[in-house]
């Protein structure tokens, strides 16, 4: 009787991912169709911008990612570079960036205050206060973009109840495996996650690939000062504009992300630190996340059908679901071309997934940049500081100093 029980216990939560992945591609498609239906953002809404752009090392096509942001259409603009260090990497390509672009506003910022633990909001707090304009368009060092993304950019903010401005993204990579497999997830999947939020409830976070957001708006929630030492800054970013009464929006158009090449180990190393992030912001969404996971909730059902009609039928759904929504989400609407060629890995990401999201509940302490840090909700502690401080565990707060108010 029990086991009988357990076995339509599997049966039917497992028909839960299959309910989400025809909803998601609901939404993916109101989403994209209204978008070729509405026109294209009319030039008649320039403000001045200052673009951002935190950098630490060098990523893979660094000077071409940096070199398009000087090819945009737009009327008036300043980029603005900051490091940390005297000695990064990435300073020389800056430098060849100003010699190329003669004409462009380019400036290059060298040494940041430690206001917290977070490098990248650190070197924010002063990009910032030297930016000559209002309006911010923040974004990382591998994302590319097209003449026209200041205009998509900014068009959304003409409207007052708009707080911040975001982005999804689509991917650019070498074709190893393991960059693939990287950059068919949130094409795929995480972006058809907001797109769900979008329409039955709020975005209530940004996505760091794009951040454009006032200096009046972000002076409302304290500045990038009040978050120096939190570990998700879009998120963080996103979420205090939210609870302030503001939307987030979606530009219309998605940027470029250049994927590095790398191995499968530096893969689940990433995931597993953006995991143990997203399990300590949000606790009871984190554990929520179990039932969109379609493939293991399939095999379970499989081997719970006690009839190959029943294995089959939903192997059949979950594959015929979870790829509809990755298409209609990731090519249609997105055109990902990773997407679009590698579609098959879909499966093997979902596996990756649900492997990584276990290992998430066991972990409290992720690297960083060459950092090792403690997370603790929504900041991060560096272990150094840790070490130093008698008594610390991951179940006593630290000092205030360490766990300030801070992607």
């Amino acid at each position: 009787m029990a086991f009988e029980i357990l076995r339509w216990t599997v049966l039917i939560v497992a028909l839960a991912p299959l309910v989400y992945y025809s909803i998601a591609t609901y939404c993916g498609w109101s989403y994209f169709r209204s978008l070729r239906k509405s026109p294209p953002p009319a030039p008649d809404f320039t403000p001045p911008v200052s673009i951002l752009k935190p950098v630490r090392g060098v990523d893979r096509e660094a000077y071409k990612n940096f070199a398009s942001f000087c090819r945009l259409d737009y009327p008036e603009y300043e980029i603005l570079f900051g490091v940390s260090d005297a000695d990064d990497p990435a300073i020389p390509i800056v430098k060849t960036l100003q010699r190329n672009f003669p004409h462009r506003s380019i400036r290059l910022l060298v040494g940041v205050p430690s206001l917290g633990a977070s490098p990248k909001m650190n070197n924010l707090c002063r990009l910032v206060r030297e930016a000559k304009y209002d309006l911010l368009v923040i974004n990382d060092s591998d994302v590319r973009v097209e003449p026209d993304y200041l205009l998509h950019a900014a068009a959304p903010l003409k409207d007052p109840s708009v707080g911040v401005v975001t982005a999804f993204f689509r991917s650019i990579t070498e074709g190893n495996f393991a960059s693939d497999l990287d950059a068919v997830g949130v094409p795929s999947d995480s972006s058809a996650n907001v797109l769900v939020a979008r329409k039955f409830s709020r975005i209530d976070f940004a996505l760091g690939w794009t951040m454009v957001i006032t200096k009046e708006r972000l002076e409302e929630i304290g500045g990038f000062e009040a978050m120096a030492s939190h570990h998700s800054d879009d998120f963080t970013l996103g979420h205090r504009i939210a609870e302030r009464g503001y939307r987030v929006e979606l530009m219309r158009k998605p940027v470029w992300m250049v994927f590095p090449r790398e191995g499968l180990r530096q893969f689940f190393k990433h995931e597993l630190r953006w995991s143990i992030m997203l399990r300590n912001i949000r606790p009871l969404g984190y554990v929520g996340i179990a039932l969109t996971f379609g493939l293991p909730w399939a095999l379970l059902a499989a081997l719970a059908a006690h009839s190959f009609a029943g294995s089959a039928a939903y192997l059949s759904a979950f594959l015929f679901l979870r790829l509809t929504m990755a298409w209609t989400v990731g090519v249609w609407g997105l055109g990902d071309p990773v997407v679009r060629k590698k579609i098959w890995l879909i499966p093997l990401r979902d596996a990756a997934n649900f492997f990584v999201w276990v290992a998430g509940f066991f972990s409290n302490t992720v690297c960083w940049r060459g950092t090792d840090y403690q997370v603790k909700k929504s900041c991060l502690i560096p272990m150094a500081s840790l070490r130093d401080v008698p008594n610390a565990s991951i179940g006593v707060a630290a000092p205030a100093t360490l766990i300030s108010a801070r992607r």
